[in-house]
């Protein structure tokens, strides 16, 4: 069974997360959800569901401010994080080591253990001081910076399509197939 841990941080973005979460109970993942007070703010403007459903689609649900978390240390064996929406905030704390809450000190250990670390990054446009933390962590050999950007090539017809080949490319960093992503052929 794949250990993944999954932050939710205050950018928009929320539906993509809750997609992903439906995605990973489909395969044989434990989930551990870790959830900021912006992301379920943002939870309220973009979804109907409430901080219960989140909780009921994982396995293990950690308040932000619990640093104590298991999953805030290095003995703790996973295959990697994936936060989602990822916040500039977020990346800041991430890039200066700033880990002040759960979500930050969760994504420093998996730097430090050298554990896969997706950040599905949202911020529109890009100030220099994102690209400049952005460039920054791009070079860290276990971070996968991969904004949601909308793709046309596998001639999505649905946001449901472009959903789910921004899942299926996030889920392939931790050698999960998913059925509905269609690759280049």
């Amino acid at each position: 069974m794949k250990r993944i841990v999954v932050g939710l941080s205050g950018a928009s973005g929320i539906p993509l997360a809750i997609r992903l979460l439906e995605e990973l109970r489909k395969y044989d993942c434990e989930i551990h959800l870790v959830v900021s007070k912006g992301a379920l703010m943002t939870l309220g403007y973009e979804s109907d569901k409430t901080e219960a459903d989140l909780k009921n689609m994982c396995d293990y649900y950690y308040d932000n401010e619990f640093i104590g978390a298991s999953i805030a240390s290095g003995t703790f064996k996973n295959e990697g994080m994936i936060i989602i929406p990822c916040s500039m905030k977020t990346v800041a704390g991430i890039a200066h080591g700033y880990s002040d809450s759960l979500i930050l000190r969760a994504a420093d250990v998996m730097i430090k253990e050298k554990r896969n670390l997706v950040l599905v990054t949202r911020e529109s446009p890009l100030s220099s001081i994102h690209l400049d933390n952005l460039a920054y962590l791009s070079k860290i050999a276990n971070i996968t910076i991969l904004p949601p950007m909308m793709t046309y090539y596998h001639q999505p017809k649905t946001i449901e399509d472009m959903e789910n080949h921004m899942i299926g490319k996030i889920l392939n960093v931790f050698d999960i197939e998913m059925k509905e992503f269609r690759r280049w052929k």
